[in-house]
C-alpha cells in the first residue's frame, strides 16, 4: 500500500470530514506519527535526502581523488579528472536546486492561511 493511498484512507475515516458523525465535544485526532503512514519497507524522504547528500559527498571525494592522482603523476587521464569534476559540480547543482525548491515549498506553506 503507497503512503498515499495510507494518508487518503485516514483522512476519509477522519470525522472532520465526516461532519454527520461528528458530535458536539469530540475530540479530533490527526494522524501525527510519520511511522504509521509509511509502509514498511519504504524509504523515507529524510533517508532519501540523506543519500543524495551521501552520493553528492561521494562524487566530490572521487573527482579530488582522480585530480590528486593525476596531479601527483600517478596517471595520465586528465581527461577523467575533468569528467568526474564535472560530475561534482553538477550533482551538487542538481543539490542546490532541491534544497531551494523545498525551502520555497515550505515558505509558501507557511504563507497559507489556516
Amino acid at each position: 500500500m503507497s503512503p498515499i493511498s495510507l494518508i487518503t484512507s485516514a483522512l476519509q475515516n477522519n470525522p472532520v470530514n465526516q461532519p454527520d458523525k461528528l458530535q458536539t465535544g469530540q475530540k479530533i485526532t490527526l494522524p501525527t506519527d510519520a511511522a504509521k503512514l509509511t509502509p514498511p519497507g519504504t524509504q523515507g524522504f529524510g533517508q532519501m535526502l540523506d543519500g543524495i547528500v551521501d552520493l553528492v559527498g561521494t562524487k566530490q571525494n572521487e573527482a579530488q581523488d582522480v585530480t590528486r592522482r593525476v596531479l601527483l603523476g600517478e596517471t595520465d587521464q586528465l581527461h577523467q579528472s575533468v569528467i568526474a569534476m564535472q560530475e561534482a559540480g553538477v550533482a551538487f547543482g542538481l543539490m542546490i536546486e532541491v534544497r531551494n525548491k523545498l525551502v520555497e515549498s515550505y515558505q509558501e506553506l507557511m504563507r497559507m492561511q489556516v
